[in-house]
C-alpha cells in the first residue's frame, strides 16, 4: 500500500479502490454516502487486504 493510495483513500475513498473491482467500489461508495469515516475505513481495509482472489 503506497502513501498515495492512503492519501487518496482519506480524501476520496472510492477512487482509492478503483482497481479492486466493481464490488469494492460499490461497497466503499455506499459507505462513503453513509458517512465519510466508514468509507475511509472500508477503503483502508480493502487496500490493506493481501489476499486477493483474482
Amino acid at each position: 500500500m503506497s502513501i498515495f493510495r492512503v492519501v487518496l483513500s482519506i480524501l476520496f475513498p472510492p477512487l482509492a479502490v478503483l482497481d479492486r473491482g466493481c464490488g469494492s467500489i460499490l461497497i466503499v461508495f455506499i459507505l462513503t454516502l453513509c458517512g465519510w469515516v466508514p468509507g475511509t475505513i472500508a477503503a483502508l481495509v480493502i487496500l490493506n487486504n493481501t489476499n486477493q482472489f483474482e
